[in-house]
């Protein structure tokens, strides 16, 4: 019996101890690198550093997007003991970061060990946060990381160009999304040990890989001419009731460098999820999915840049190109020419010209100043199909451009082999097909660059995290698509159509500029609509012509006002833009002899002085003075030395003890000529300033005030009144 118990338990020790051999082996042996990375799990702290994401930086080097440090705040539930803790990282939190408090408390009841609270926290809520959860002795159970947010300090400057970043700071459009890769950076990575309660112990173990920042883009948009596109654009929009946005581009006709791209209306992308005022509005009654697909089409349209994604019919301007190969190919020169009866029949469909009377004879110039129809569509029906689809191929027109911004759309247009009589006849003048605006100036600027079809491009150089540049973008000439003797004449056709015909309001004094108009009508749009009338305005003017240096295109998509032709609405901007940027740019003005006479002037600066003195040096600037108050001091003048007024302006001037400023209201300066501003500003006690291209044409008429009617101002001030002809061919 007792050796029986014995053996029993002998056997029941070796039985143990080999299932614990076993069991010991398979953890030690079969097992070890599973349990060992479970232990690495609960005993080291592995986060990934993120990267600082490069600048963006526009021609002169001023930022136009960075990065600033912020904190993400954190919770770790497994750590909260009790309801109390829960409770104080519910109340503390919710208060500081503006959170709701239930939200945050259930929270604290998950079972992760890594709960984010709130992203892209800024210094002062974060310091607030460190406080709380040091004062509370909270730090095993919460604590911030450090992580960097997207600013951009002008706003919606170029915003369509710059595009923005998602919550994790990926570029989502524009140039950020393009340049996603150069930008972003590489990751770096943190290993520490941590202690039972989950903290950090950084003297027992860490391991740091720095994060490589991103690379840094130079672009080529210069931050002023940006602003003046947009400007002036964005003025053209309200004015003209403009539904279906406008865009802007000015480009160096030579280099294909864009200067400024400009959509209106666009968006802020320091908050790029904010619809506009306007916007908002279409919301309002709708609910659910409906709402939410209006959200998102919304959206998805102030994102959209306008100058590279929307093609469109170009109309007129597209004349510049048909005229072009029509001269290379000697179909046409300035010993030619045609009658234009109104109208135009090709096989069998007739064309009408705008001017239903029809221009009568007519050599090349004059085709381009009338913009008329029946005599670029005999340019296209003597060029023929196959040549006029290797011009159209040859400028650019039949593939994207390749400009280094996302979402360039494809061109639609009559192939060679699907183009007939009518196809071409419609083409010849810029209808029935559609190109983007970026592939029309890239076009026009091969037309008067000396016949060189150059890439467009918005990024000059990429620099590293120290500042050097690891790549610089050079000018690409795609091909020589007309000769220099071609283009030289293209360029005295197109100074002609601003200087005597439909371009008028883009004349910019003392500067040679040309460009071509243009009014194409949607029609496929009016077909599937209510039988509205849509249209769109467009203008490209180029200066200087004895040496074309940049190109501006303007276009207006579907303008709700009395007049829309481009030529009206469109080619003002065109000049307003090249007036403010040309002297920018180093190129200086050249005023005849009658600009000179026409030209507003800055009065001298006599504050100071006394009356008599001071009367006598206004008077001599060719300026009228009137006097208020008995002093003999003078203490203020209206307009002051840093304002332009007209020749034989008035010029207030206030002495020792005059008292309150002299005011006046501003009356009604538009629709008028430029003798009934003057006459009614006059009788106002107001000087007037003109602006306008078309001021020498007796069809000028007013159209816009700087201050509005009703205003109240001090006697003397200066009114910018803008001129335009109304009376433009397209």
């Amino acid at each position: 019996m007792w050796l029986r118990m014995m053996i029993v338990m002998l056997a029941l020790v070796v039985g143990t101890m080999g299932v614990s051999a076993f069991r010991l082996g398979k953890l030690m042996l079969a097992d070890a690198e599973f349990y060992q990375n479970k232990a690495s799990e609960q005993q080291l702290y592995d986060t990934e550093l993120s990267p600082t994401r490069g600048d963006i930086y526009d021609a002169k080097m001023n930022v136009l997007a960075t990065s600033a440090t912020v904190w993400t705040v954190y919770i770790t539930p497994k750590n909260i003991k009790n309801a109390e803790q829960k409770n104080l990282i519910a109340d503390g939190f919710s208060e500081i970061l503006s959170l709701d408090r239930d939200k945050v408390y259930a929270m604290t009841e998950k079972s992760n060990g890594y709960v984010i609270v709130k992203k892209k926290v800024e210094k002062p809520e974060a310091d607030k946060v460190r406080a709380y959860i040091s004062d509370n002795k909270l730090g095993s159970m919460a604590g911030l990381d450090e992580s960097s947010k997207r600013y951009y300090p002008n706003d919606s400057l170029a915003s369509t160009v710059l595009g923005f970043v998602g919550d994790d700071n990926q570029g989502l459009a524009g140039v950020e999304a393009y340049y996603e890769t150069q930008l972003k950076g590489v990751p770096g990575r943190m290993v520490a040990a941590k202690n039972a309660r989950g903290a950090n112990m950084p003297f027992s173990y860490e391991k740091m890989v720095d994060a490589t920042p991103g690379s840094s883009l130079v672009l080529t948009i210069d931050s002023y001419v940006q602003h003046v596109a947009e400007k002036y654009l964005e003025q053209a929009v309200r004015d003209n009731n403009v539904s279906n946005r406008g865009a802007c581009i000015v480009m160096n006709v030579n280099t294909g460098e864009v200067l400024a791209m400009a959509v209106k209306d666009d968006f802020n992308p320091n908050s790029p999820f904010t619809l506009s005022e306007a916007d908002q509005q279409k919301l309002e009654g709708l609910e659910g999915e409906e709402r939410t697909s209006k959200l998102s089409e919304l959206r998805n349209k102030q994102w959209r840049n306008k100058a590279v994604s929307d093609p469109y019919e170009p109309g007129s301007v597209f004349k510049v190109v048909t005229g072009a190969a029509a001269i290379e190919e000697h179909v046409t020169d300035t010993s030619k020419r045609y009658n234009c009866p109104g109208y135009i029949v090709v096989a069998g469909q007739r064309y009408n010209c705008h001017k239903t009377t029809g221009h009568g004879a007519e050599g090349l110039a004059q085709a381009f100043q009338n913009s008329c129809n029946p005599v670029f569509i005999t340019f296209g029906q003597l060029m023929g199909t196959s040549t006029f689809s290797r011009y159209f191929d040859a400028f650019g027109l039949t593939k994207k451009t390749g400009i280094d911004l996302p979402g360039e759309a494809t061109s639609m247009y009559h192939a060679e082999a699907k183009m007939g009589p009518v196809e071409l006849a419609s083409t010849s003048f810029g209808q029935t097909f559609t190109i983007t605006p970026i592939q029309l100036i890239t076009a026009v600027s091969a037309a008067v660059n000396g016949g060189y079809l150059v890439q467009p491009h918005v990024v000059s150089r990429i620099l590293d995290g120290e500042g050097n540049v690891t790549k610089s973008v050079e000018t690409v000439r795609k091909r020589q698509v007309v000769s220099s003797e071609t283009s030289k004449l293209v360029c005295e056709m197109l100074e002609s159509v601003v200087s005597e015909g439909g371009g008028g309001n883009a004349y910019v004094p003392g500067y040679r500029v040309g460009g071509k108009t243009g009014t194409s009508q949607k029609i496929a749009d009016e077909l599937q609509g209510s039988g509205e009338r849509l249209r769109i305005s467009s203008f490209c003017g180029i200066a200087p012509m004895d040496n074309p240096q940049v190109a501006v295109l303007v276009m207006l998509d579907e303008p709700h006002a009395d007049n829309v032709y481009g030529g009206t609405i469109a080619a003002p901007v065109g000049g307003q833009v090249l007036g403010d940027i040309l002297p920018y740019m180093g190129i200086e003005p050249q005023y005849s002899e009658e600009e000179l006479k026409t030209m507003a002037i800055k009065p001298p600066n006599v504050v100071g002085k006394s009356k008599g003195e001071a009367k006598n040096e206004i008077q001599a600037a060719g300026l009228q003075v009137k006097l208020v108050g008995g002093g003999d001091k003078i203490e203020r003048q209206v307009p002051a030395s840093s304002q332009s007024i007209a020749k034989n302006g008035v010029v207030v001037l206030y002495t020792e003890g005059a008292g309150e400023n002299s005011m006046v209201t501003v009356p009604n300066l538009t629709g008028m000529a430029v003798a009934g501003v003057n006459s009614t500003a006059a009788s106002a006690n107001l000087n007037v300033a003109f602006s306008g291209g078309s001021l020498t044409s007796g069809q000028a008429v007013s159209y816009r005030q700087s201050v509005e009617e009703g205003q109240q101002v001090e006697a003397g001030t200066t009114i910018t009144v803008y001129f335009r002809a109304e009376d433009n061919v397209e």
